[in-house]
């Protein structure tokens, strides 16, 4: 079996062993990132492999993958004006999650926990619900008392312990953390983990390879903790670094005006999070992320790739989701944003891709609350 990279941290560049079970810089507690720089395969070499994520095996920290459920080669479709859709809802657990949840399972069952926990707004907590199951691994998912009724039932049907916290995502975060702190826990953490990270990334290698060995101008990404647009930029890099394309896309964020920390801290130039962020309730559940751990990973990717930060209001999320069924696209609310972002223009007819990462059968329409 091939070892494990170790992981560091890219605050202060303390190291973790591979086969430890500690799931943050026991030195500043923040997110840890994966000692791994792979070379992609050409494209040509990639015809008659495996029809899932794992077909790019040599930028995927784990090999000979033991869970998988077929994960990832979702299709691209367009939508108008050099703008396309990558349907990441047409995942096993009916989101994009599934990309990064899979390589968290196979981590797990190389290091033997006792328990395996994770936190989510529902996506996360489902995919890692799934994925354990299928690797027969115990699992808790804590996730806020106010998650959609379907996505309770997803998780809960795939076995896993259901932990209500009272309170929003990040009391819920917390009440998480408190639990990986005991012995024999793997936290299947979508945000401190760098193997969820990993596995994201292949969202981009799949749009490189669809589109013949390049990628669009713009790859726009919907942005709460920031784990599909920073697996976005691993993959650029890779394959920029391997000669494999000669420019790089501009990655544009987007976030819930009701809640965007990111893009206040964007419009005010800073590199982190400034101050107190101002809450109010949205529709886009799954982004509503007040306090990112990996936000100057986030803003520094952002502005390495030229891109920028867009906001929505509740009632474009509305309108965008609408807007989507009527092109035969049923998506949740939270996987709307950004065909909401850049449904009026805001690309300038440049090529872009857009990720639909839920159904809409998780959170069913948005209302006219908000």
């Amino acid at each position: 079996m091939t070892p494990l990279p170790d992981r560091f941290c890219p605050t202060d560049g303390t190291r973790v062993p591979a086969a430890s079970l500690a799931w943050c810089c026991p030195a500043c507690r923040g997110p840890l990132d994966l000692d791994f720089a792979p070379t992609p395969a050409p494209l040509k070499s990639l015809s008659g492999r495996v029809n899932s994520l794992w077909r790019y095996a040599e930028c995927l920290p784990l090999a000979s993958p033991t869970v998988s459920l077929g994960e990832g080669r979702t299709p691209l479709v367009d939508l108008k004006d050099g703008i396309q859709a990558k349907l990441d809802f047409l995942m096993p657990t009916l989101s994009f999650k599934d990309r990064g949840a899979v390589l968290l399972a196979e981590l797990a069952l190389r290091l033997d926990p006792r328990r395996v926990v994770a936190d989510s707004s529902g996506n996360a907590g489902t995919a890692v619900a799934a994925y354990c199951a299928r690797a027969a691994l115990p699992c808790t998912v804590y996730v806020p008392a106010g998650t959609s009724a379907k996505k309770l039932e997803q998780i809960d049907a795939h076995g896993a312990r259901l932990h209500l916290v009272d309170g929003d995502r990040e009391a819920t975060a917390r009440a998480a953390r408190e639990a990986a702190d005991t012995d024999g826990v793997f936290y299947a953490s979508h945000v401190y983990n760098p193997y969820f990270l990993h596995g994201t990334k292949t969202y981009v290698h799949e749009l490189w390879e669809d589109l013949g060995g390049r990628l669009p101008e713009v790859i726009v990404v919907p942005v709460g903790n920031g784990t599909l647009l920073l697996g976005a930029a691993l993959a650029v890099a890779e394959l920029h670094a391997a000669g494999l394309i000669d420019r790089r896309p501009a990655l544009y964020a987007v976030q819930s005006a009701a809640v965007a920390p990111l893009a206040h801290a964007w419009a005010e130039g800073a590199d982190d999070v400034v101050g107190a962020t101002p809450t109010s309730p949205t529709l886009a559940e799954g982004i509503a992320i007040p306090h990112p751990p990996r936000a100057r990973q986030i803003l520094r990717a952002v502005r390495a790739s030229g891109g920028t930060f867009l906001t929505v209001t509740e009632d474009q999320l509305r309108h965008a989701q609408r807007d989507l069924a009527s092109r035969g696209l049923y998506v949740e609310s939270t996987g709307v944003a950004c065909w909401a972002a850049v449904r009026e223009g805001a690309v300038e007819g440049r090529t872009a891709v857009v990720p639909l990462c839920g159904a809409g059968l998780k959170t069913g329409v948005a209302g006219n609350h908000g």
